[in-house]
């Protein structure tokens, strides 16, 4: 019977952790800043509704070329210089650079810092410790959305901006006269200490594999490795289930805004605590995941999706806060159970067929450009009048759906492939897996 590796982890692993929680804590509490700015400039209200995919827009465009760059080089490195680019970012946005095109930068620095942030770990790591691993990182993402979001609303909130803009540093005049811009300072000093931490990550040994002098040659390199995990009867299952996953959560935030509008009576400040409860499911679902799922067994919790989706439906029903909050607790714990297993598998598969750093581009553009053709037809939907619940319902019967579709899938390269179940027994048998 296979039960979870309970292996050490190992000091370097951590070190990547506290990198990425601070790169994660600034990033979010970044995006409070940045819609600070916007409204205190009576920037126009599409604008904070552009913040989203601004950020996603490098993820998508860039997809072919990070991954490679994250092969390429150490991946401490790759993230010390991804950390540098968001700085360039907040830099941009205190000395008068437009809002949109500074948080666009920052997105840049994310699309390169991601694909080495999960990269490394397939080098540092067996595969028998990839689950736990994923639920440590994607629960400490979970925790620095919460935190991050949480800091942000506190460093532009009057007594904590009032004590920032009361700094007076003898012989240096700054542009640093809002709340606001207050608060993107503070995010530059967090960078910094991702940064540093990014300084410490030992180095892995891993082969590199070295970026062609034609950079546009990677094009075809990438398309062919997106077609290759697609085609894998391993990687297509996990890629599809992540690639939805994200899609719908990315979304999901900013639908909630609106149901709580609807359904409770909620303002955005209150809707936004509603907002922090579904991320907290998500970490504790993350969490179990890690404790109790290995990796041979991740495609058994594919119902749990269509599970989800029907679950999602309840939203429409519920009027009273009491029983909003588990409601949103459950829904976030199906989801983030769900998908550290299927991450790490994805990230298994991904690192056999191409290298780590390309098969993370290739799950980032999928997941990316889902995240923004599911808000562009909701902002359609919305522009034509669908209210907050028909958004609920179509969001719902669209991973109920799906979900089922992508078990059908697995059950037909089950019976028509059976070396697929046979690979994940050797995953189990042979890949460290300790009884």
């Amino acid at each position: 019977m296979t039960q979870v590796s309970h292996q050490p982890m190992g000091r370097g692993f951590y070190t990547i952790m506290a990198a990425q929680f601070f790169s994660s804590l600034a990033d979010n509490a970044l995006l409070v800043a940045a819609i600070e700015l916007l409204k205190a400039s009576q920037a126009p209200t599409w604008h904070v509704a552009a913040l989203a995919p601004m950020f996603a827009l490098f993820y998508v465009v860039l997809a072919p070329f990070v991954g490679a760059i994250a092969d390429a080089y150490p991946k401490g490195q790759v993230m010390f210089v991804s950390n540098a680019i968001k700085v360039i970012g907040c830099l941009l946005m205190l000395f008068g650079g437009h809002p949109l095109l500074a948080y666009a930068i920052v997105g840049l620095g994310a699309a390169a810092y991601s694909p080495a942030k999960y990269g490394i770990l397939t080098e540092l790591l067996p595969a028998s410790l990839l689950v736990k691993a994923n639920g440590w990182i994607e629960g400490l993402t979970v925790a620095s959305i919460i935190l991050g979001i949480l800091l942000g609303g506190i460093l532009i909130g009057s007594q904590a901006s009032s004590y920032l803009l009361s700094f007076d540093l003898p012989l240096l005049q700054t542009s640093v006269d809002t709340p606001a811009e207050a608060a993107i300072a503070v995010m530059i000093s967090i960078y910094a200490i991702a940064a540093w931490f990014n300084t410490r990550i030992p180095a892995t040994g891993a082969q590199l594999i070295a970026v062609p002098k034609n950079k546009f040659a990677l094009l075809p390199d990438f398309w062919g490795c997106n077609k290759k995990l697609w085609n894998d009867k391993l990687g297509q299952i996990s890629l599809s289930t992540t690639t939805l996953f994200w899609g719908v959560l990315g979304n999901l935030r900013v639908i909630v805004f609106a149901w709580a509008a609807v359904a409770l009576g909620y303002t955005t400040s209150q809707a936004s605590t509603l907002v922090g409860v579904i991320v907290i499911g998500t970490a504790i679902g993350a969490v179990a995941a890690s404790m109790t799922m290995t990796l041979d067994k991740a495609t058994r919790l594919i119902p749990l999706g269509i599970a989800m989706g029907v679950l999602m439906l309840g939203l429409n029903f519920i009027t009273h806060i009491a029983i909003a909050i588990p409601f949103l607790i459950l829904l976030g714990g199906l989801a983030g159970y769900l998908v550290v297993p299927m991450n790490a598998l994805l990230q298994h598969r991904g690192h056999n067929l191409m290298g780590a750093g390309r098969s993370i581009a290739v799950q980032n553009f999928n997941e990316q450009a889902c995240i923004l053709g599911l808000g562009l037809l909701y902002a359609m939907g919305t522009k034509l009048g669908m209210t907050a619940f028909g958004a609920i319902a179509s969001f719902g019967f669209l991973i109920a759906g799906v979900m089922w579709l992508i078990k059908r899938w697995h059950d037909s390269n089950c019976r028509n492939f059976p070396a697929e179940e046979a690979h994940l027994i050797d995953i189990a048998t042979h890949d460290g897996m300790h009884d």
